[in-house]
């Protein structure tokens, strides 16, 4: 298995220095990871740095608690793309959800989803499986589904579970084929990314990438 095909070379923490975030890009294009995923702040220099490469660039909107107003998201996702951010990583209003106010989510998603589809870009959808019940997982792929999202993707790795293989085989028995899933959240092992990547999970956020493909080198 090619494992690094599946990872989102991942580098989010509050202090970042752009120094780290060309090392981690060249570590990338190294690895050829999937993508990159960095702050805002670093989205051009990272897409700069990754063009000619197969490697994309991804950037987070409403991270990591996503209770940011719609027109601020609406903001950052205008401005990742025109840092020319390849993929987007929004973290849903969990307030709303939790406050039972699918409307309030059904108006977030409507005012984005047209502002990436417009640039022909990427955009991943982060619910918090970790803090969700079944039933609000399974609600969260009807409604994404509905508005074809590229993504769904569990977690931040801020909240207090991240990933888990339970999560990515109800999320992937309740959506559509043709959206994918993200898997991140306390993905440090090669034996965790495999067991997600078997339950469905199509990419994974990782800021051990590089352990993990060493790992994957050493299996028989």
């Amino acid at each position: 298995m090619n494992i690094a095909a599946y990872i989102d070379h991942t580098l989010l923490k509050p202090t970042t220095t752009a120094e780290e975030i060309l090392h981690l890009c060249e570590e990338a294009k190294q690895e050829q990871f999937a993508a990159v995923c960095v702050p805002p702040l670093y989205a051009r220099i990272a897409h700069e740095f990754l063009t000619g490469s197969p490697v994309k660039t991804a950037t987070v909107v409403g991270f990591p608690f996503g209770y940011n107003a719609i027109e601020a998201k609406v903001a950052e996702v205008v401005l990742a793309l025109v840092d020319d951010a390849d993929e987007l990583d929004m973290v849903i209003n969990l307030a709303a959800l939790k406050s039972g106010d699918w409307h309030y989510l059904e108006q977030e998603i409507s005012h984005i989803m047209p502002l990436v589809l417009k640039k022909k870009k990427i955009l991943k959808v982060i619910i918090e499986s970790g803090i969700l019940s079944d039933e609000e997982i399974i609600r969260c792929c009807e409604l994404y589904a509905r508005h074809q999202v590229h993504f769904l993707k569990t977690s931040t790795g801020y909240a207090e579970k991240g990933a888990s293989v339970e999560a990515v085989k109800l999320m992937r028995e309740h959506l559509p084929e043709n959206i994918r899933i993200k898997a991140s959240g306390g993905i440090r092992t090669f034996a965790f990314a495999k067991a997600l990547i078997d339950a469905g999970a199509d990419r994974l956020g990782c800021s051990a990438g590089l352990a993990i493909v060493v790992q994957s080198k050493n299996e028989p």
